[in-house]
């Protein structure tokens, strides 16, 4: 379809760093290219507007409940675009009037509700069922999220499109020139292993600490990543570690593509992603990945990185013990990481996204 007027829930721009903040911003950029006769109105917070060039901005109304989910409706229908596209997987609980798509990221909260703070009632219980319900497509980033939003809401399947993140350009391999640079820059060590991820429960950063004091000829740890929620524990334990562990605690995206070059491997032991953007990040510049096996991850590296049972401490020493002490292994890893992030775009994420629109728009006039 050509020429369509849409609104973006851009609500997960308040934090652009976020996986949700940098689907956000990453997926627009993408659909504004692939299709320059569509315009698109983005309402989020204030001063986001910079995440999204080429697009109406306006700002979400204040107020949590009554502005988020009936002041803004009201705002929508008065607009009377072509569809409504939720990036952050929810509909406001007033009718937006419009043909509606919504992308969902992961379920882990109805997986696990201990991996995340108790403060979250109305949206789980409420708004992320009732989107997932009323959406005319439900857009999820893994086949794991579609299995899991078929189980926990009881949608049919037909009603889903698996449409994967993308890995952004500025993700690959680096010259050596200027990668050293970028090392002598950030004062990096000289062999380390990496991870990436918020410091919380969900990401499992106590069985990589455990696995990486048990390691002989141990290189150093590099964790990038704020401090999440519950962290308190998983903090005192590094401060203890000794000065072979650095944290970043912040990090300009500039400087991101060098730490993943830098690393010998990535790290994740999630216990639960919807995608994991990390380990593809990695792949794209030829670091060797080892993931859990847990949620989505297996399908990301699908057979281009290590898969490492989760609860399994001695299990990860050894793999990142053959990843940094096999040669050919790890450039065997490199190799197949670097082919298989290449199946990955948001150029492709952004065209299907598009045809997702256009299915809801013609599945709402069927049914009128």
């Amino acid at each position: 379809m050509t020429g369509l007027e849409i609104v973006v829930d851009g609500s997960g721009l308040e934090r652009p760093r976020a996986g949700v903040g940098v689907y956000t911003t990453q997926i627009l950029h993408a659909m504004s290219v692939d299709r320059p006769d569509c315009r698109m109105t983005v309402f989020g917070p204030p001063g986001a507007f910079i995440h999204v060039p080429n697009s109406r901005y306006r700002p979400l109304p204040r107020a949590r409940l009554i502005g988020r989910h009936f002041q803004w409706p009201a705002r929508i229908r008065q607009l009377k675009p072509d569809a409504y596209f939720g990036p952050a997987g929810q509909l406001p609980l007033g009718d937006v009037g419009s043909p509606s798509v919504i992308t969902v990221h992961d379920l882990a909260i109805y997986r696990n509700a201990g991996w995340f703070p108790a403060r979250q009632p109305l949206s789980t219980r409420f708004v992320v069922p009732r989107s997932v319900l009323r959406a005319d497509v439900v857009i999820t980033v893994s086949e794991n999220t579609a299995r899991d939003v078929v189980d926990i809401f009881g949608i049919s399947r037909s009603k889903i499109e698996v449409i994967p993140h993308g890995v952004a350009a500025s993700f690959a391999p680096m010259r050596a020139e200027d990668l050293a640079v970028a090392r002598a820059r950030l004062k990096l060590p000289e062999r380390f292993i990496l991870f990436v991820g918020t410091v919380e429960p969900r990401k499992n950063l106590e069985t990589l600490l455990e696995a990486w004091a048990m390691m002989r000829d141990r290189p150093d740890l590099v964790v990038v990543g704020a401090w999440g929620w519950n962290y308190e524990s998983i903090r005192e334990r590094m401060a203890r570690m000794g000065p072979g562990l650095h944290h970043f605690d912040s990090l300009g995206p500039a400087d991101l593509p060098a730490i993943y070059n830098s690393a010998r491997v990535l790290a994740h032991p999630a216990w639960y992603e919807g995608f994991g953007l990390p380990p593809l990040e990695a792949m794209a510049c030829g670091t060797p990945v080892v993931v859990s096996d847990r949620a989505s991850l297996p399908e990301v590296v699908d057979g281009a990185g290590l898969v490492v049972a989760a609860d399994q401490p001695d299990a990860w020493r050894k793999a990142l013990e053959r990843v940094i002490g096999e040669t050919d292994l790890a450039a065997d890893l490199r190799r197949r990481g670097i082919l298989r992030a290449a199946q990955f775009s948001w150029a492709r994420a952004a065209t299907l996204t598009w045809k997702a629109i256009d299915r809801a728009i013609t599945t709402r006039r069927s049914k009128t």
